[in-house]
C-alpha cells in the first residue's frame, strides 16, 4: 500500500507539473509571439518611413543606384542599428547596409521577398544567420510610387537576440517555479495520498487475515462515503463467510466424531484410486492407517485380493457391489462389503467402501445352530433312556423285581438329569436376557467360603479329594449372595468332578487394587484352582460356551449339562467383573474372578 500511496503522490504531481508546464509553454509562446509582432509591426512602421523619405531615382543607371542605395542603408543603419536592404523588383540587391551589393546573390527567392510581392503587404521570415551567427527575423515590403507602379522591394531585419534572451530568461524563473510548485505539490499530495489510502491499507489487511481464515477481523468504518460502504461490505462479507465457515467446521466435526465412532469401516477411494477417506474402524478391518494408504493407489496398497477385484469392478461398472468376504489380516474376519459409485451430473468422482464386521453375527449364528443341535441331543439322550427302559418293562420286565428296580432307578436318574437339564436352560435364558434382579448385601467372604465348602465336603470325600481354602477374614464383598453361590459351587464342583481320586481344590480370595486413569479401584480377587485334567489351550477361548465339553465322555459320566460355566460367565458380568482361565494338560486349572467391592 505504501508503493501505492507514492504513485498516488507522483500522480498528482504529474497532473500538478504538467498542467502548470503546459499552461507555461503556451504563456511562453504568446509571449514570444507578442514581441516578435511588436517588432515587426515596428519594422514595418520604419520601412514606411524609409520608402516615404527615400525616392526611388529613376534615371539613373545601375551603378548609380547602387551607389545611391548603399549609400542610405549605410546611413540608416548608422541611425537605426538595424540591416537594410535595397532590391529591385527582380530581387536584385541594390544596396545593403552591412555588405557589398554587387557581392550579393539575387533575393527573388527569399521567402519574405516572395511573400512581399505576392501579397504586396509585408513579408516576414525568421532563419538562422550564418553570416551573424544568430537567428534574425527578416520583414521585406514592396517599394510602390504614386501610381502604384511596383519600383522595388526594402527589407529590413533585426536581430532576435534579445527576445530570446527575455523568453530563455523568463523560462528560467518559470522553471525555478515549477521546481517549487513541484516540491509544494509533493508536500501536499502526499498527505492526500495517505489520507485517501489509509482506510483502503486497513481493508487490504482485514482482507489479509480473512484470507488467512482469521474471521474476526473487521475494517473501522468512520464515514459514510464510497470508502466507508466498501469498508461494510467488507464487514457483512466476513460476518457471512464467518457464519459460513462456522456451520461447516460444525458439520465437519460432527461428520468426523460420526466417522470416527462408526462401527462399520468406511473408505472413500477418489476418481483416480487413491485413498481419500479411511475412518479408524476401516484402519482396524484393514490393518493399515491412512497415513500408510494415503497418496497411493488402492491396487498397489496389499489389501485383501478379493477387496482389491471388488473396487476394479466397481470402478469400471459404476453400478453397486454387496458382497461377503473372509480377511485374513490383520485378524480373521467375516466381512460384508457395500459399494457404491459416486456419480453427480454424469461425472464419476470415486466410491465409497463399506466394510461391516458380521463375524460376532456369524460366530452367533453357528453358536445358535449349534445350541439347538445340542439341546436336541442333551434332550434326546435321556428321553430315548427313559423311553428304552419303559419299552422294556412293558415288554415282560415288569415282573423281575430286581430289573424292575435297576430299570426305575435309571429313568428317574435320567428324568432328574432331563430336569437339571431343562432347568440350567431356563436359568440361562434369564440370565442372558438379565430379567433376574439382582439383591446386593454385603458379604463376608470368610464366613460364606466356609459354609460353602462345607455343603460340598461329602462331594469331595467320596473322591479322597482335599478342600482348601485360603480367605482373609476382614474381606468382604457388595454382591448378591444367593448369585455368588451359584459361581463358586459351580466352579468347586467341577473342580470336584474333573479332578482325579486323591487331587487338591482350592479357593483363594484377596483384596486387590486397580489403578484406573484416575482413582483407584478397590476389587476382589477369587481363584478356584484343581489338580484336575487341565484344558487344552484350543479349548479355552469356547468353554464358556453352552453345552461345549472338552471331555464329553467324563461329562456325561459326571451328569453335567454343559451349561455351567456359561451360567458362571453371564453371573459374573452381571456383577460387573471379569472371568478368566489359565490351565495347562495333566497339571490342572485356575479360574480367576475380578469383582468390584462397591456397586
Amino acid at each position: 500500500m505504501r508503493r501505492f500511496r507514492y504513485k498516488l503522490t507522483l500522480i498528482f504531481m504529474v497532473l500538478i507539473g504538467t498542467s502548470v508546464l503546459a499552461t507555461g509553454l503556451i504563456t511562453a509562446n504568446n509571449m514570444k509571439d507578442s514581441l516578435i509582432e511588436s517588432l515587426e509591426n515596428s519594422m514595418e512602421r520604419e520601412i514606411r518611413v524609409i520608402t516615404a523619405a527615400t525616392p526611388w531615382p529613376e534615371d539613373r543607371s545601375e551603378e548609380e543606384k547602387m551607389a545611391f542605395f548603399s549609400d542610405k542603408a549605410e546611413l540608416l543603419n548608422r541611425v537605426s542599428g538595424a540591416r537594410l536592404t535595397f532590391m529591385d523588383a527582380e530581387g536584385v540587391v541594390l544596396g545593403d547596409s552591412d555588405y557589398e551589393a554587387r557581392e550579393m546573390d539575387n533575393h527573388i527567392g527569399r521567402s519574405e521577398v516572395r511573400e512581399a510581392l505576392r501579397t504586396m503587404e509585408r513579408g516576414t521570415a525568421i532563419r538562422y544567420s550564418h553570416t551573424l551567427k544568430q537567428e534574425m527575423l527578416y520583414l521585406a515590403m514592396p517599394y510602390v510610387d504614386e501610381n502604384g507602379d511596383l519600383k522595388g522591394i526594402v527589407r529590413l531585419s533585426f536581430s532576435l537576440a534579445e527576445v530570446l534572451s527575455e523568453v530563455r530568461t523568463m523560462w528560467n524563473y518559470y522553471f525555478l517555479g515549477l521546481i517549487v510548485l513541484f516540491i509544494l505539490a509533493g508536500l501536499i499530495s502526499y498527505p492526500i495520498a495517505r489520507n485517501l489510502t489509509l482506510p483502503l491499507e486497513k481493508m487490504m489487511k482485514v482482507a489479509q487475515q480473512i484470507s488467512h481464515m482469521n474471521y474476526e477481523a473487521r475494517v473501522p468504518v468512520r464515514s459514510k462515503d464510497e470508502v466507508g460502504r466498501l469498508g461494510t461490505a467488507i464487514n457483512t462479507m466476513a460476518d457471512s463467510l464467518q457464519q459460513q465457515v462456522r456451520r461447516i467446521s460444525d458439520n465437519e466435526a460432527k461428520l468426523a466424531t460420526v466417522m470416527e465412532n462408526m462401527i462399520s469401516g468406511v473408505i472413500l477411494i477418489d476418481e483416480d484410486g487413491h485413498f481419500a477417506v479411511l475412518n479408524r474402524s476401516a484402519e482396524e478391518i484393514l490393518g493399515y492407517s491412512l497415513k500408510e494408504l494415503k497418496d497411493r493407489p488402492y491396487y498397489q496398497s496389499n489389501l485383501q485380493k478379493e477387496l482389491t477385484d471388488c473396487i476394479d469392478e466397481g470402478m469400471a461398472r459404476k453400478e453397486r457391489i454387496r458382497e461377503e468376504l473372509v480377511f485374513y489380516y490383520p485378524m480373521e474376519r467375516t466381512v460384508e462389503m457395500s459399494l457404491v459409485p459416486l456419480t453427480t451430473e454424469d461425472h464419476f468422482s470415486g466410491v465409497v467402501v463399506v466394510l461391516h464386521d458380521i463375524t460376532d453375527i456369524r460366530r452367533l449364528e453357528k453358536v445358535r445352530s449349534e445350541f439347538v443341535a445340542n439341546v436336541s441331543h442333551e434332550l434326546k439322550t435321556p428321553i430315548a433312556a427313559v423311553k428304552g427302559f419303559a419299552e422294556t418293562l412293558l415288554s415282560g420286565a415288569l415282573h423281575d423285581e430286581e430289573t424292575l428296580k435297576s430299570f426305575l432307578q435309571i429313568i428317574y436318574d435320567e428324568s432328574a438329569r432331563l430336569d437339571r437339564l431343562i432347568a440350567d436352560i431356563l436359568e440361562l435364558s434369564k440370565i442372558e436376557s438379565k430379567r433376574i434382579p439382582l439383591h446386593f448385601s454385603p458379604v463376608h467372604l470368610h464366613s460364606f467360603s466356609t459354609k460353602m465348602m462345607n455343603m460340598l465336603l461329602k462331594s469331595a470325600e467320596k473322591k479322597n479329594i482335599s478342600l482348601n481354602m485360603d480367605v482373609d477374614e476382614d474381606v468382604y464383598l457388595e454382591a448378591d449372595e444367593d448369585r455368588l453361590r451359584q459361581i463358586l459351587i459351580n466352579l468347586i464342583s467341577n473342580g470336584i468332578n474333573y479332578t482325579p481320586d486323591g487331587g487338591e481344590v482350592k479357593l483363594t480370595v484377596q483384596p486387590l487394587s486397580v489403578k484406573g486413569n484416575r482413582t483407584e479401584e478397590e476389587k476382589v480377587l477369587i481363584i478356584v484352582e484343581d489338580t484336575g485334567i487341565g484344558i487344552p489351550k484350543k479349548d479355552i477361548p469356547r468353554i464358556f460356551e453352552r453345552f461345549y465339553r472338552v471331555d464329553k465322555a467324563r461329562s456325561r459320566v459326571s451328569g453335567g449339562t454343559g451349561l455351567g460355566l456359561s451360567i458362571v460367565k453371564h453371573l459374573v458380568e452381571l456383577h460387573k467383573g471379569t472371568i478368566r482361565v489359565e490351565s495347562e494338560v495333566g497339571i490342572g486349572s485356575k479360574i480367576i474372578i475380578e469383582l468390584p467391592v462397591i456397586h
